[in-house]
């Protein structure tokens, strides 16, 4: 039997803050709770000065994510990737439903990612590795 090889795959993603800003003021609680799962939006809000730019690298990343899994065309939920924070505060990705299914079948072993933000903008890069056969 042939042993597995490992594939590793990066999605990018650079979101204008200045958008998700005015998306907030135009749509509201119906943006984000359409975007972002709970723990974001509490994590987002509890600094009101930086929520456009905390909700704008999560989108990013989600974006990210949806490349480097390939998940494009897979009606994936937006709240299915969610942006966690471990202990240490670094960013992680817990995959939910739909996204975390396709990702299991995929031979997706881990998704790592990273988030940043300078002035108007917010950048995210996820990489997964996986089992191919």
């Amino acid at each position: 039997m042939a042993a597995a090889q490992q594939k590793i795959s990066v999605g990018i993603d650079l979101v204008q803050v200045s958008r998700v800003s005015h998306s907030l003021e135009r749509f509201g609680d119906r943006f984000m709770h359409r975007i972002f799962t709970a723990g974001e939006i509490a994590y987002a809000t509890a600094a009101p000065a930086l929520v456009a730019e905390r909700f704008a690298a999560r989108l990013a990343a989600k974006e990210a994510a949806m490349k480097a899994l390939d998940l494009g065309e897979q009606g994936v939920s937006w709240r299915d990737i969610e942006v966690a924070r471990a202990p240490s505060g670094a960013p992680t990705l817990v995959l939910h439903g739909l996204a975390d299914t396709r990702a299991r079948e995929a031979g997706v072993q881990s998704v790592e990612v990273s988030l940043s933000h300078e002035g108007d903008y917010a950048t995210a890069v996820v990489i997964t590795m996986r089992e191919i056969q």
